[in-house]
């Protein structure tokens, strides 16, 4: 399965056990990764990982992608 959508990373904050995410709603039906972490825990990259990561995610949004199955060798 291909994936032709633009991938968008987006925060939210969990309200009465359901995700509320912040900003334009996702469309019904997308699917999602949840990331959570701990109220006292921070993620940061370095400049070249951040870099690294936004040139990753407009590979994606071209379509220039690697099949699952030869991600995951199987």
């Amino acid at each position: 399965m291909a994936y032709h959508d633009p991938m968008r990373i987006t925060s939210g904050r969990v309200e009465s056990g359901r995700i509320v995410v912040e900003g334009e709603p996702l469309p019904d039906g997308a699917t999602v990764t949840v990331l959570a972490r701990k109220a006292d825990e921070s993620f940061e990259l370095d400049a070249a990982s951040e870099a690294e990561l936004l040139l990753s995610l407009e590979q994606a949004d071209r379509g220039q992608l690697i099949p699952t199955a030869k991600v995951l060798k199987v």
